[in-house]
């Protein structure tokens, strides 16, 4: 089995609370249940599986666990450690690596030991965050944003959209910069590295003026940062020609990026903005100004939340809101366009990508590396599940590149953007790939019928036993179907037609 291929689904585990100190490991007393538990969250059963004791202490257990959960008999434990140790493992075909030498990478020629990083926002925002954050296994922390402005958040400042189970899919904040002052930081970065050497500092900085991107630039490097990060994408400090207005016009890119790389002799990078249609303009305009790398995505402008009451979006500070940043893993399929599109400009070649945008478990993170991500950067994961997810993160990454034969991580950067076209033109269109109903699994509930009937071409009727029956004639291969089903009973079918009309 790949690490890559999920044998207990999310769905399965959906009343989890992922709780801290949890109550399940408690009372269980022969295992941790609740940190395998979270492996499964976090895409990462096959590490779960090999880590498991040769004998499964669950077979002769009354589920003391269930019963201690925050959500008694919701969460099925005992089940879930038993698939666990009878249909993963068994199909685990490669060891657990021995260390982590293959997660070994670097940072615009600055060693790694990984390649995660906090990206700049609250999570990295105080010294005792980034000590905790490096204490847990991080390779490093793009600091909270540093500027001469004075700094005062409103109240509230977040809001989200859920998912299934009420957690977070899609987060929106209207957080500013840091706000603390200037020398704070700058002890903070003293302090720093001065008890944690080896991990990487990566300092955000925003100017007013070329004087000022220069002097913050400066001042990060004579306090130990290893790197400093340019913010020209903040979506809420827009005002005055600040954040994502910058990232917006090349112009300003290339000559912000000038006076920081004249004042500094540390890897500059310019963290540009996703509201826009094209990312190379500006890009290449921070090449030019002598970027050594790139940063991306930051939040995307959004309106979330409209009250039919109040007819207020959130948050709503006071009767009123305003246009914020969007996070999450909602928008990872937009990071990853436009991370594709900067490893696939020929004009920005050898250039350190620091990629970034809702990025939840390794496998995400590994789709940015696919697509020329250097580094990795997370936030709203962190927000929502803490550092922890650091664990699964480095762990099923690791077991991936040991999978695959890789050695080392960096040979993976860039490895699905020659199968990727900006535009479907060019793609085969003439087969059909049917799909294939696993009877034993569908429940009979008709949804991929309904979808068919109403979203697709009318080819899927239900039996007298309510099983799917498809119609060859009429299907044309969407796969509409195998997104819908809720029981994961429908998959690619291995019958290939010739497409004709």
């Amino acid at each position: 089995m790949l690490q890559a291929e999920a044998r207990i689904p999310r769905a399965d585990m959906i009343r989890c609370a992922l709780c801290a100190d949890a109550p399940c490991s408690a009372a269980c007393g022969k295992l941790n249940p609740a940190d395998f538990l979270r492996s499964v969250w976090f895409r990462n059963e096959q590490d779960a599986a090999l880590r498991l004791p040769r004998e499964n202490p669950c077979l002769t257990c009354s589920a003391p666990c269930e019963r201690a959960c925050v959500r008694p008999g919701e969460v099925p434990i005992h089940d879930l450690i038993n698939r666990l140790y009878y249909q993963v493992k068994p199909e685990c075909e490669t060891p657990r690596p021995e260390n982590e030498d293959r997660l070994r990478c670097d940072l615009c020629g600055i060693p790694l030991e990984n390649p995660f990083l906090l990206s700049s926002s609250v999570v990295a925002s105080t010294y005792d965050m980034c000590a905790r954050t490096f204490e847990a296994g991080w390779a490093g922390a793009c600091f909270k944003t540093i500027c001469t402005l004075d700094i005062h958040e409103a109240s509230p400042r977040f809001s989200a959209i859920a998912g299934d189970n009420g957690g977070i899919m899609g987060f929106k904040n209207i957080e500013q910069l840091s706000d603390h002052s200037v020398a704070e930081n700058m002890e903070i970065f003293r302090r720093l590295k001065e008890k944690y050497p080896t991990k990487f500092i990566l300092a955000s900085i925003m100017g007013q003026n070329e004087e000022e991107w220069g002097q913050l630039a400066r001042m990060c490097q004579e306090n130990g940062a290893d790197a400093v990060e340019l913010n020209f994408s903040c979506p809420n400090m827009a005002e005055g020609g600040l954040g994502s207005d910058i990232g917006q016009v090349p112009e300003l890119v290339e000559r912000f990026t000038a006076a920081a790389k004249r004042a500094c002799t540390i890897p500059v990078l310019t963290k540009l903005t996703p509201n826009v249609a094209a990312m190379s303009p500006a890009a290449e305009a921070a090449r030019r100004g002598g970027a050594d790398g790139i940063a991306a995505i930051n939040t995307i402008k959004s309106v979330v939340g409209v009250n039919p009451h109040t007819y207020v979006s959130e948050p709503a500070v006071h009767g009123h809101s305003a246009v914020g940043g969007y996070s999450g893993n909602a928008v990872k399929p937009i990071a990853l366009r436009f991370i594709a599109e900067l490893g696939q400009n020929p004009e920005l070649s050898g250039m350190h990508i620091s990629a970034m945008g809702g990025i939840e478990n390794w496998l995400d993170a590994l789709e940015f590396i696919l697509l020329g991500g250097g580094s990795i950067q997370v936030t709203t994961a962190v927000m929502q599940y803490g550092y922890r997810i650091i664990d699964d993160l480095k762990a099923g990454l690791n077991l991936y590149l040991t999978e695959k034969g890789f050695a080392n991580v960096r040979e993976a950067v860039g490895l699905g953007l020659d199968a990727l076209s900006s535009t479907t033109d060019t793609l085969e269109r003439d087969t059909v790939i049917f799909p294939r109903f696993d009877r034993d699994r569908c429940m009979g509930c008709g949804r991929c019928m309904i979808s068919c009937a109403d979203g697709g071409h009318q080819a899927i009727t239900l039996d007298q036993n309510r099983h799917p029956v498809l119609n060859g004639k009429k299907c044309v291969g969407c796969h509409l179907c195998l997104l819908v089903c809720p029981q994961r009973a429908i998959t690619r079918g291995s019958k290939r037609i010739s497409h004709t009309k």
